[in-house]
């Protein structure tokens, strides 16, 4: 194999390709990229046997072949590479691989083509398309309820399905930790209507996020029972889905809270920031009385003090008193759109429901804390 290539194309395509490999492996060839020269140009495949990432790039192929060499060597030499500069990748006949650029040259150990594994086979039932921004914002937006808890193996994703609301079908991305839920539609793209409820994996999620990041317009999406593969202009990522059984997220979204609070967003977070500095790391708890247009937020921590503030809000309800973490407020307050936050509560027991405004696609429900 030998390969020309333009040092900041070879660069943007490793940093595609070479997070899905693990820094620690017990299987070597899993630490390799599979790189296939072709006249279509340099095909790099990087995988984790959950995950595989396909890129295509231009590049001169003056002999065609394929070799694997180590994912993360191969980028940290081509990122230290100045701009500008060609990179020439050829085989050896003893098992390794050479890079030349400018007056720099690497040797690298290889590991045969033959050995590197591929997850991709399969039929995928179903396709559709749709545009590139739809499917960042139902991940970016649902992304930091997903749990880290691996005992509940089935909320370590997003659950994404097709579900028919007032009459449409719509495409829903669901995410819940236990404590807080994040629910957000998008009108159902053609051919998405009858996919089966999939759940993707928190590491595919975060990959799918950063592909989408290069404001590609369109993304072809295709499902299987088992596996999921994404596909924009150059790149191909396919995973496996969580096998597991989603709970019933619509049980624990509650329809008849009905004392209702409009406040603006920014004033909000910021006020919670602020009186939760005094709150200790593990408890985080911020205490919200609400009484005629106006809410005081309050913390008190006994090993450091307390605080409190008043925000002006539009409350007609009667009095009310609930805890929050902190955090988790902040990070709801950070997913809505619009300035204002519309909060449907209950009681000091119950969970409450936020949006930017009534009807909103994007609804999130926080479980109250003790206060």
């Amino acid at each position: 194999m030998k390969v020309t290539v333009e040092r900041s194309t070879l660069l943007k395509s490793l940093g595609h390709v070479h997070r899905v490999v693990e820094r620690r492996n017990t299987i070597p060839i899993l630490s390799n990229l599979l790189l296939s020269a072709s006249e279509n140009g340099l095909r790099l495949k990087a995988t984790d046997l959950d995950i595989e990432v396909v890129e295509t790039i231009p590049a001169e192929a003056a002999e065609p072949g394929a070799t694997t060499v180590p994912a993360h060597t191969l980028y940290d030499i081509v990122r230290k590479l100045p701009d500008g500069a060609q990179v020439s990748l050829e085989t050896t006949g003893d098992s390794g691989l050479v890079l030349r650029s400018g007056r720099s040259r690497f040797q690298l150990q290889t590991l045969p083509e033959s050995d590197f594994p591929d997850i991709t086979a399969g039929e995928m039932a179903h396709r559709f398309v749709l545009p590139a921004g739809e499917l960042k914002r139902l991940i970016d937006k649902t992304q930091f309820a997903i749990s880290t808890e691996e005992t509940r193996y089935y909320l370590n994703g997003i659950y994404l399905h097709t579900i028919d609301v007032d009459g449409r079908p719509v495409l829903r991305a669901v995410a819940t930790d236990g404590h807080r839920l994040a629910r957000v539609d998008t009108a159902a793209p053609q051919g998405s209507v009858g996919m089966p409820g999939v759940i993707v994996p928190r590491k595919a999620v975060a990959e799918i996020q950063k592909l989408l990041e290069d404001g590609e317009s369109e993304v072809a999406v295709e499902l299987s029972g088992s596996k999921i593969r994404i596909a924009t202009a150059s790149v191909v990522l396919t995973s496996k889905l969580i096998d597991g059984t989603f709970p019933d997220y619509q049980r624990v979204i509650p329809s008849g809270n009905d004392k209702r609070l409009t406040v603006d967003k920014g004033d909000f977070a910021a006020s919670v920031d602020r009186v939760s500095t005094i709150s200790s790391e593990r408890g985080r708890a911020v205490k919200l009385s609400m009484a005629d247009g106006r809410m005081t937020l309050s913390v008190t921590n006994p090993d450091s003090g307390s605080a409190t503030e008043e925000i002006e809000v539009d409350y007609e309800a009667s009095p009310l008193d609930i805890g929050f973490n902190a955090r988790y407020l902040m990070d709801i307050a950070a997913q809505l759109d619009g300035d204002t936050a519309l909060l449907k509560l209950a009681d000091p027991g119950s969970p409450t429901v936020i949006q930017d405004r009534e009807g909103a696609s994007a609804l999130y429900v926080l479980m109250p804390m003790r206060v």
